[in-house]
């Protein structure tokens, strides 16, 4: 049975102007109703991690309110999981107020999670994390990319053999579990719906200009002084998820190497890969609305095409 959820919902890759559009919404329905942003980000959710993870500002998160960010230490994991059981609770108690709750963000992960259900994935184990981190150290994460190619092809096949936090995980469960990731991820029918704006570039190069402005300006803002004062805390290292996020990843290994020079042209690689994951996860969620988003008048097409899905919510 398939529940539809009175949210709407608004993804896209890195730097696709999705604060923009969510702010451009609320600012529409204002006069009429109220509008709750629930955030969709795997790294928003770590206190102490602004410039790097570009976290809406005091003064945009002012204008309408936001949730799921700044709820935990970046010492701390967030599954997803927590995530569909945290964004469920805040969909009713948004509705609950009489105000719209938009989901927003670009970890893909979690709308799939929370459309399609998760199954019963084994918990992370410390140990098993703990050897194949030494795996690593010893071979490099390609050779264990090369090694998940060969017990679960399926789950190697979307992952980049740097991706060292997912090859990890799906080599955890492997070992675990003796089952591929991939079975876990059994074709089913949805669970929950909700309408999805996804905002889509036509021209590539437009987004990765746009990714460059942005880990420019990130540079700028001190984030490489960000990322010192997480390692001077004394209880982070490079293997937690939290460090593991694009840019920081990045930015952790300059300063071991002292390669500092060349973060910017690394980070900005890094995040173009990113963006290129995001956009392939997108596009194969059959429920998504694309819309251009680097087409003139994008966003006042996103705001008409939010207020006619809106209209089609349950109890609308």
């Amino acid at each position: 049975m398939t529940v539809a959820l009175p949210c709407l919902c608004i993804a896209g890759p890195t730097a696709s102007g999705k604060t923009a559009a969510a702010l451009a919404i609320a600012a529409s329905l204002a006069p009429t109703r109220p509008v709750e942003i629930i955030s969709v980000d795997s790294a928003l959710v770590y206190r102490g991690m602004n410039v790097g993870t570009a976290k809406p500002t005091p003064q945009e998160r002012a204008q309408v309110p936001h949730h799921l960010i700044d709820i935990i230490e970046p010492t701390e994991a967030y599954s997803a999981a927590q995530f569909v059981a945290a964004a469920t609770r805040l969909i009713g108690e948004v509705t609950a107020r009489g105000a719209l709750p938009l989901l927003v963000g670009g970890t893909m992960l979690y709308f799939k999670a929370l459309f399609d259900g998760l199954d019963d994935m084994p918990a992370a184990d410390a140990q098993v994390r703990a050897e194949i981190d030494a795996q690593a150290a010893r071979e490099g994460w390609p050779a264990l990319h090369a090694e998940l190619a060969r017990i679960d092809p399926v789950t190697a096949r979307r992952l980049a053999p740097t991706d060292a936090q997912r090859v990890q995980r799906a080599l955890e469960v492997f070992r675990i579990s003796g089952r591929p990731l991939a079975s876990f991820h059994s074709a089913r029918e949805a669970r929950a719906s909700a309408p999805l704006i996804a905002l889509e570039p036509v021209d590539r190069a437009w987004l990765h200009t746009r990714i460059a402005e942005r880990f420019t300006a990130m540079l700028a803002a001190g984030f490489v002084d960000e990322v010192h004062a997480l390692r001077e805390r004394g209880d982070l290292h490079a293997n937690l998820p939290s460090m593991r996020c694009v840019g920081y990843r990045q930015a952790w290994q300059a300063i071991d190497s002292g390669t500092l020079a060349q973060l910017q042209d690394t980070g900005i690689a890094a995040t173009r890969q990113l963006a290129k994951r995001q956009l392939t996860w997108l596009r194969s969620m059959p429920q998504r609305h694309s819309v251009a988003c680097d087409a003139p008048g994008a966003l006042a097409r996103t705001v008409a095409l939010a207020h006619a899905l809106i209209a089609q919510l349950p109890g609308a």
